[in-house]
């Protein structure tokens, strides 16, 4: 079968994967860094700086959405929700950190925390595709709006 885009399932299937192995490594490595290298008291302080409210909350908040949300979206699990945590999460980061007039991270712009955010917003608007939890968690499980062979009726032959 052929997507909008020409290329078959399968293929869709593998580079979907590909992408959210990327994205979710890289959600990991930035909530390690919080956890591990800065901890979480340090965190907290470092976002206390930047301007960042709650700062006590948010630290830890930030910290788990990306190291737990970027282990899901890898497993392609909760797709949606996690997607969309992660992208508010770094549009958080955005708004409140990055939101100067250069794009470039090295000089503290939002070039990442943009591709993060649409990387994540895609995989969730989109899905996961069929390498993924989510396939087995919810397959069989019809969504809203979706027709089935089993829904259909059948159309007696003199109609």
């Amino acid at each position: 079968m052929y997507a909008t885009t020409g290329l078959p399932t399968s293929a869709r299937d593998i580079i979907t994967l590909i992408a959210r192995i990327g994205l979710g490594a890289i959600f990991i490595a930035h909530g390690w860094q919080k956890f591990n290298e800065w901890t979480i008291a340090g965190t907290s302080d470092s976002f206390a700086q930047m301007g960042v409210p709650m700062a006590d909350i948010a630290a830890p908040v930030a910290t788990f959405v990306e190291l737990i949300g970027g282990a899901l979206l890898i497993l392609g699990a909760l797709t949606p929700i996690v997607g969309f945590l992660l992208a508010a999460n770094v549009i958080g980061a955005l708004i409140i950190v990055h939101l100067t007039p250069t794009p470039f991270v090295d000089q503290g712009g939002w070039e990442l925390v943009a591709a993060l955010a649409a990387g994540a917003l895609l995989i969730a608007t989109a899905g996961p595709g069929r390498l993924s939890i989510d396939r087995f968690l919810f397959a069989g499980k019809p969504g809203k709006g979706r027709k089935h062979a089993s829904d259909s009726q059948t159309v007696p032959a003199d109609a």
